[in-house]
């Protein structure tokens, strides 16, 4: 999966980056200068030479020109205009932003309320200016403008899966006050990515509510963030016990002997929804969390806790990703245990990493077994192809060189004694 730099790095380094064919969902609060993330996504997106299409629904063109400042490359921004004969209802204020000479390009949509007319546009964009990146400035403008979340909805529903079929990456900004947890449930069902930005005692804080293809769960926590000269900083925050939320949720549904879609059905949620939370794909909201467990007839305490009793023997997969012990280029190796004179870890290489750094100690013996993918690895400058299920057993001698010979990633299990 190819990865995009969201133009932020520490928010790069909390969620793994952007990947291609991400639908970004931002659940904002009013004062948490949403605004500021989309400029330095657009800014990044330009430093790549990629066209940005940005569809104002909630803004007036000057408006937006004004807010994201500085356009280096002009040629490659689009300002698809909802604004002006929507929710501007082609007032001359507003109109008379086409009669001024501009460099940017901008296209006014005549008739924005109408679903169908809008498709039809948003479409020809990918056909005019292909490869773009999209900046939807507000899914609550769109619900304003065609009367209901449903149809809202609908559409969301349609042209989500269109980017992501077209390989883009696309952010949609949401006022998350504004809409009903049911909706923003089903849109949680339907993208890759969902960003929630907040504030409690003015503090502004990120989290994430969904992050399609990560394995870490860091995300999931409040990381608080400051602004500084208009610069986003993210802190990293002290981890956690990991709460199992999902299988708990799970395993007390099973008990009680109910199916996900009568679970679904009690607290206004889709069967879809239900399964990705059990599975930890998902976090739910605080109102939905306690709507789930008045259905199942638990506490949120026993949820949440931390079992006491839990098997020291037991090594879930998501406290291993959590544990990163090795981060080269190409390369991501995951501490499973290390006790005594025994250790064990997960190594992930790139598509077509090709790795020489040594990173398996020369003391001792060693078993590497292939769990995923084609690798080669050279050994006394003998060459080896290794396919899933293979292992090398090594008692002194020390691989020189590692590669992905295919084109997702390869896992390793590697063993020390």
């Amino acid at each position: 999966m190819g990865k995009i730099s969201s133009g932020i790095n520490s928010l790069d380094n909390l969620i793994d980056s952007l990947y291609v064919g991400d639908n970004v969902v931002w659940e904002v609060e009013a004062g948490t200068s949403s605004e500021i993330f989309v400029q330095d996504f657009i800014r990044q997106s330009f430093s790549e030479n990629q066209n940005i299409i940005y569809v104002n629904f909630n803004k007036s063109p000057q408006s937006i020109l004004q807010q994201i400042g500085v356009i280096p490359s002009k040629e490659k921004f689009v300002l698809l205009d909802c604004f002006t004969s929507g929710k501007g209802k082609n007032d001359r204020a507003f109109v008379k932003f086409y009669e001024n000479s501009t460099d940017i390009l901008g296209i006014k949509v005549e008739s924005p309320g109408d679903i169908s007319h809008f498709t039809t546009v948003i479409n020809s964009m990918e056909d005019r200016f292909p490869g773009s990146r999209y900046i939807f400035d507000s899914l609550t403008g769109m619900q304003d403008l065609w009367g209901d979340e449903n149809s809202t909805y609908k559409f969301f529903t349609y042209l989500c899966p269109r980017l992501y079929d077209l390989g883009t990456v696309a952010y949609w900004i949401l006022e998350k006050d504004a809409h009903s947890q049911a909706f923003k449930a089903n849109l949680r069902h339907i993208t890759q990515a969902v960003l929630e930005l907040y504030k409690r005692k003015d503090k502004l804080y990120i989290k994430a509510l969904k992050l399609e293809g990560r394995h870490s769960r860091e995300a999931f926590k409040p990381h608080p963030y400051e602004i500084e000269g208009r610069k986003i900083s993210i802190t990293q925050m002290r981890k956690e016990p990991f709460f199992d939320i999902g299988t708990k949720i799970k395993e007390r549904r099973i008990k009680i002997g109910m199916s996900q879609k009568e679970l679904a059905d009690k607290v206004d949620l889709t069967p879809s929804f239900i399964s990705q939370l059990e599975n930890n794909q998902i976090s739910p909201s605080l109102n939905s969390f306690i709507q789930i467990c008045g259905a199942l007839g638990v506490s949120l305490t026993e949820i949440l806790e931390k079992k006491s009793e839990e098997e020291k023997w037991l090594i879930k997969r998501e406290k291993v990703f959590s544990n990163l012990s090795i981060h080269e280029n190409g390369m991501k190796g995951y501490r499973i245990v290390k006790n005594g004179n025994m250790s064990g870890m997960l190594v992930v290489l790139e598509p077509n990493a090709k790795i020489e750094k040594r990173f398996i100690p020369e003391e001792g013996k060693k078993l590497i077994h292939v769990l995923k993918g084609d690798v080669s690895v050279v050994i006394d400058n003998k060459e080896k192809i290794l396919k899933s299920g293979d292992s090398v057993y090594l008692k002194e001698e020390v691989p020189s060189l590692w590669k992905n010979e295919g084109g997702d990633k390869a896992e390793l299990l590697l063993l020390c004694s």
